[in-house]
């Protein structure tokens, strides 16, 4: 079993949505984001240099998803965890995204996305 780092209840701000109305402003969205990867080495040696940097990886996750204009949560999902694998330590991602207020009488609809680093 692969170690985790875990981004718990990223709020961000994105255009989100397939009708007009979604698309005039931009709209809150939940992102959660476990990570896999070997944190053996860093967890001996204390090192910033032997782990992923979560904050690194975090600023991307932001800066991409606030300049976003997607039309599906999905692809919006698929876009982090392709950020997320573009460090070499990570191993695998899930990605979930939420659209609050997407449903009427529900809290959220989300989606969730696995990807894995190809061999």
């Amino acid at each position: 079993m692969a170690d985790e780092i875990r981004i718990k209840d990223l709020r961000l701000r994105c255009v989100v949505g397939v009708y007009p109305e979604e698309r005039r402003e931009k709209q809150d969205v939940v992102i959660q984001v476990r990570l896999e990867a070997d944190l053996g080495a860093a967890s001996r040696s204390d090192a910033l240099a032997d782990t992923v940097d979560y904050k690194a990886i975090k600023k991307r996750i932001v800066a991409a998803v606030e300049a976003s204009s997607y039309q599906l949560i999905e692809r919006l999902a698929g876009r982090v965890a392709e950020l997320c694998l573009d460090d070499p330590r990570v191993q695998a991602v899930d990605v979930e995204v939420e659209k609050p207020g997407a449903l009427r009488f529900a809290r959220t609809a989300s989606v969730v996305v696995r990807r894995r680093r190809s061999l």
